[in-house]
Parts: C-alpha cells; structure tokens; sequence
C-alpha cells in the first residue's frame, strides 16, 4: 500500500517542516498525516524526527531490495489494469513486472534474477483472482476529522455488493494474520476515509499475501475504526506537542525520544542515531533471503 500521497485539497503541506502555532485566539490547523507518517512516531519518536522535521534530514542508508520487491510487485499489478481488458492474462505478466522492476538493494546479480522470477511466480498466481474492474486502483482517499486531515493511496477498493472492501497487498516474509486485519491501523483509516468519500458502507479489509498466496480477512465495526480514528488523533496531537517544543527551543532529543529494538537494524537513519547503532545492521538484501513466517513467529517482532 502507498501511503505518501498529496494532502485532501485545500490543505496544504510543506513535508518535513513542522507546523507552525497558530496566532492566539484561532482554532489549531488541523494536522496532515498519511499513515506511514503516523506509524513512524508511533514506531519512534526519533525517526519521526529525522524523517519529518530535521532539515536537511540525516543521510539514510543503502535502498533495502524488500522495498524494491514491494514497489515492483505494487507497480505491476497497478498496471494490470491499464491493459485491456480484453489483453490481459498470464502472457502480459512477465511484460509486465519487467517495466516495473526496481533493481536496488539485491547482492547481486544472480540474487535479483532468483528474485524476480519468485514474483513473477506469485503475480502468475494472483492476476487470475483479480476483478475485472475495481472501484479504484492505487486510489488516494482522504477525510478529515477536527483534529488531522489525513489522505493515503489504497491498492485496491472493490466492489462488494452493496458495499466496499479494501484491499493491501503484501510482498513481505511475514504471512499475516485475520488479528493483523483487523488490528491494521491504515487499513481502518482507509476504510473510514473510503466510506466517506463514496458514500457507501465500507467495513471489510483484506491482507492479501503474494508469497503464500493467503489473504487475512477482517470485518470491522464501527467501535473499532472510531478506535483506531481516536489513536490517529492521538498520535498526531504528540507530534504536535513535541514539534512546538522544540519550536520553542526545547531539547530536539527529548522531545523525540528513542525507542530501540530490534527494528533499529532495519532503520534508514540507523547510522545517524547513537541508540540505533548499538543494534546490529541488517544487509539490505537480508529480508529477501529470510523464509516465510506467521507473525507470531518472527524475530524481528
């Protein structure tokens, strides 16, 4: 799923730069967010913070091939639906994905061919389980509440009957689970922007998996999007908080802490955080050579 995308019109953003107040007196901006902006404070405070607010940002690291894998595969099946209808079938699939591959992160040469032929065998697998024609394909939905103003690209919304689902793809070593469905903060704040935006009911969200060919289904109600629509809320009202305080000459550090693990080693600014540097780094090709894992198995989590 894309998840950095133009703000709703009429809001405006200047990325990277933290809001500024508001004169005294007028209602606060609302605050513009995506939901891989959210989740990466959410995740830590301190890549939030090399990200979004430093400028100029710390130089990241080399481009990881997991991202060129996800961005190949995401790419293609976006282009699916450009040709006719008419045309498309198992024989386009390897045009396809070679227009779309991203060639960054892999060992080398050899690595990247066994690669590209592991998603050309998932996209062989998959386009045949396409809808002809969904609602939307990689399309931006926005909304707003009185607090964000949020926008993200959805994959895929399908029609449903009456109704809408919303659809990820996954391209990772991570199978997931009906509990990551349902637990998906950006697949909630898709369905309420979704719902919104066509005026239809839209409940259901869908992890579909390319690798194991497996898709975790989750209904969603209304308790549990206003829950996570609350959470975004929430979130966003820190990084403001912590934005004006280093606004107002407060200590950038402690205003935007750490918050170690083990997913420091798979961190762009890894190098330039004293806290991340004290977990071992990752190889960039790394999560491609890993075999398949449920989430609850995985180490890195």
């Amino acid at each position: 799923m894309r998840r950095d995308t133009p703000p709703p019109p009429g809001v405006p953003e200047q990325p990277g730069v933290p809001e500024q107040p508001g004169l005294p007196g007028m209602p606060e901006r609302l605050f513009v967010c995506t939901p891989s902006k959210l989740a990466a404070y959410e995740d830590c405070p301190r890549r939030y913070r090399y990200g979004y607010v430093d400028r100029p940002p710390p130089p990241k690291g080399p481009p990881w091939a997991h991202n060129s894998l996800g961005a190949s595969v995401h790419t293609a099946l976006r282009n699916w639906y450009d040709v006719p209808a008419a045309q498309r079938g198992p024989e386009v699939v390897p045009r396809l994905l070679r227009g779309t591959w991203v060639r960054e992160g892999y060992r080398d040469v050899t690595q990247e061919r066994e690669i590209w032929r592991r998603a050309l065998g998932w996209l062989d697998s998959y386009v045949a389980a396409l809808p002809a024609e969904p609602l939307g394909v990689e399309r931006v939905v926005a909304a707003r509440t009185p607090v964000i103003a949020f926008s993200g690209r959805a994959d895929r919304i399908d029609r449903r009957g009456d109704e809408l689902a919303v659809v990820d793809y996954k391209t990772g070593r991570v199978q997931p689970t009906e509990r990551d469905a349902a637990g998906s903060a950006a697949l909630a704040l898709y369905a309420f922007a979704a719902q919104r935006m066509f005026r239809r009911p839209c409940r259901r969200v869908e992890l579909h998996h390319l690798p194991s060919g497996t898709v975790a289904t989750a209904d969603l109600t209304e308790q549990s999007i206003d829950r996570q629509v609350r959470r975004a809320e929430q979130t966003a009202t820190d990084i403001r908080a912590a934005e004006q305080e280093v606004a107002a000459g407060g200590d950038a550090d402690e205003a935007f802490p750490t918050a170690p693990s083990q997913l420091c080693g798979w961190c762009d600014f890894r190098r330039s955080c004293p806290a991340g540097r004290q977990w071992p780094g990752q190889e960039p090709w790394a999560a491609v050579e890993r075999p398949l894992v449920t989430a609850d198995d995985d180490p890195d989590t």
